[in-house]
């Protein structure tokens, strides 16, 4: 798949041509909704908490007798059925938390990126060096890319520069290739992507790790986990977390 690579100014100054092993892969709806779920799973904390009638204060005495008052027998003013009394199958502390194998995360990744790329919402930047940190900069990149939804950044590393930039434009938010997964890119309309993030991209998801110890290839580590790029600041793995945003 051929992609054209602008400038700064939104000039096409190249074209390449992408791997189709990453952007040119067929859209797999159930396993990118279930990333989907997974990812937003993690995300939740899990501390609500609701009082049973243990828990509810007071109701230690009988209301009435049990007998002769015409009434329902009741044992204590804090039962469900009473107003102020306790909840009955509320939730309570627990966790959400699940597990997408790996394959399954990489192959959600690499699906919603061919759509993206077949949709004609993927722009390869030739470099971002004119992004100061500045917000008026960052507004003038996405003036002359003609970009005026919700977008999403990449970089091979974190660049502090373009963080700074995109931190008070609403909808603008940036990652480095490294935190990349399914529900980031499912959350913007447009991927702007540098040169180098997306050849990072190519060589780190082109091919599945194999067996329990994975391959020593390139953009693998040694036990077939992706490496992070050289210069980028050591975090923990987007995907698993559900992915962390940056802006």
């Amino acid at each position: 798949m051929e992609v054209a690579v602008k400038s700064q100014t939104g000039e096409v100054v190249d074209t390449i041509n992408l791997d189709d092993a990453v952007f040119n892969v067929a859209m797999n709806h159930s396993l990118v909704h279930q990333a989907l779920v997974i990812y937003q799973l993690n995300k939740r904390q899990g501390t609500h908490d609701t009082k049973t009638r243990a828990q509810v204060s007071g109701g230690g005495k009988k209301p009435w007798i049990q007998k002769h008052t015409g009434r329902a027998r009741q044992g204590s003013i804090r039962s469900p059925q009473w107003r102020h009394g306790g909840v009955v199958f509320g939730p309570h502390p627990r966790s959400y938390r699940k597990s997408l194998p790996k394959r399954m995360r990489r192959n959600a990744l690499r699906c919603v990126l061919s759509a993206k790329a077949r949709e004609g919402r993927l722009v390869c930047l030739d470099s971002m060096d004119t992004v100061s940190g500045k917000t008026r900069s960052m507004v003038d990149l996405l003036n002359n890319l003609g970009v005026t939804g919700s977008a999403l950044f990449v970089t091979q590393g974190s660049v502090s520069s373009v963080v700074r930039s995109a931190h008070n434009i609403p909808k603008i938010w940036t990652l480095p290739v490294h935190q990349l997964n399914a529900q980031e890119l499912l959350s913007r309309e447009t991927l702007v992507m540098t040169l180098e993030a997306v050849r990072w991209a190519e060589e780190s998801l082109a091919a599945d790790p194999h067996g329990r110890r994975g391959i020593n290839a390139t953009g693998f580590g040694k036990n077939g986990a992706v490496q992070e790029p050289e210069g980028a600041e050591p975090v923990a793995e987007a995907e698993s977390k559900g992915g962390e945003e940056q802006n």
